[in-house]
């Protein structure tokens, strides 16, 4: 008998492997893709945000429920910092408490990481579909056809229901369901939004505006974004898109460096006979991207100079909400907290954990939801280990 099983090779379940391994154990490791962790390379293709150097408390505050903080102060920035180095990368932190590999890249820490855990003897394999239940035991397809595990306890790290492509495509969800776990529904999470712009806004497809606020039912943040063809996207807008999923109007400050009063009088100094776009880039130097961006959600512009202050100070962003469950980033939504012990077991399954996506919480891009991944998977190994030594 396999003493534990690990059902997907992101990178919660790597970490739980590790675990269960390091204390010993013997581990299979399946995943259905030909390779492993597919998402985690798609997000270092971009720089590998590992997670961000930043007070624990402040690092904390982007984890919602706040069941999952927990497991993340345990597992927090600067472990997970460690953990990278542990794995032969050097690493840097950006301007704004990013950190990143040096490489900018995740293949050279992946394959530190599974070299490792060979080294540890986890068996690994790839091509294996898990296909539900047969009473006690878990069911796969395989290359070399049907497979039945029977493990004494088992990490599901099946991720969410973001991504279908990679592999997160939540085909768990009816066999969890029919043996009683609770779920909460899938909602889209870091996703952008959907736009439908007017044909004068296509020259700045792909443009980023910089230097922006952003203004939501919770407050004010600061972050850049991107305007695509089919919308919104980029940090700032993940960075609020669960207020924005949930229903908030979202209004954008252009100037988010200067007062109202202190627009309104550079306006009101420019000549008259200029036209509105001219007096506004000879007077706060806008670029042609926020300019157009003013011009497609507040078009006709005022002339008043107290009037145009106000719409660049709190431009409404006019768009068709958030992008499908299937083109977001991650999802919310999942296994309930309810169904779970503090150990991150399924209630409804004895000796069956779960971590990662699975789970019902979310955190924005930017290292945040990565680091939630490498710790939920490393409490999920660890318990499933001690219940091993324990048995």
């Amino acid at each position: 008998m396999t003493d534990a099983l690990v059902i997907g090779g992101g990178p919660a379940g790597l970490m739980a492997a590790e675990e269960l391994a390091r204390a010993g154990h013997s581990v299979l490791l399946a995943e259905a893709k030909p390779s492993l962790a597919r998402k985690f390379l798609m997000a270092g293709k971009s720089g590998l945000n590992l997670t961000r150097a930043e007070p624990l408390d402040a690092f904390l505050s982007h984890y919602h429920p706040d069941w999952v903080r927990p497991y993340i102060r345990a597992f927090g920035p600067d472990r997970v910092q460690d953990f990278a180095r542990d794995l032969g990368q050097e690493l840097f932190t950006g301007s704004t408490g990013r950190v990143f590999p040096r490489v900018m890249k995740a293949s050279p820490m992946l394959r530190g990481w599974i070299a490792r855990l060979a080294s540890l003897g986890v068996d690994i394999r790839t091509r294996w579909r898990w296909t539900g239940f047969d009473e006690e035991s878990f069911r796969f397809d395989t290359p070399d056809g049907p497979q039945q595990i029977a493990p004494r306890v088992t990490v599901l790290a099946l991720g969410g229901a973001s991504w279908p492509r990679l592999g997160s495509d939540a085909a768990w969800v009816p066999w969890l369901t029919a043996k009683g776990v609770a779920l909460a529904p899938f909602k889209p999470a870091n996703m952008g939004l959907l736009v439908d712009w007017s044909a004068h806004m296509a020259p700045h497809f792909g443009a980023a505006i910089k230097g922006a606020a952003l203004h939501t039912d919770a407050g004010i943040t600061r972050g850049e974004f991107v305007l695509s063809k089919r919308g919104l996207e980029g940090g700032g807008i993940y960075t609020i898109s669960a207020h924005l999923r949930e229903g908030s109007p979202l209004h954008i400050d252009l100037c988010p460096d200067l007062t109202e009063a202190e627009v309104t009088a550079r306006l009101a100094r420019q000549p008259a006979k200029l036209s509105v776009a001219n007096r506004i880039k000879r007077a706060l130097g806008m670029d042609a991207t926020k300019l157009a961006l003013l011009n497609e959600w507040g078009r006709p512009l005022p002339t008043a100079p107290n009037a145009l202050a106000a719409l660049i100070k709190a431009l409404p962003a006019r768009h068709a909400g958030p992008r499908p469950l299937a083109e977001a980033i991650s999802s919310a939504g999942g296994i309930s907290h309810d169904a779970l012990t503090d150990d991150l077991e399924l209630r409804a399954l004895p000796n069956v954990f779960a971590c990662g996506e699975m789970l019902d919480w979310e955190a924005p891009t930017g290292g945040y939801l990565l680091t939630g991944c490498f710790a939920t998977g490393l409490h999920a190994g660890r318990a499933a280990a001690a219940r091993l030594t324990s048995a």
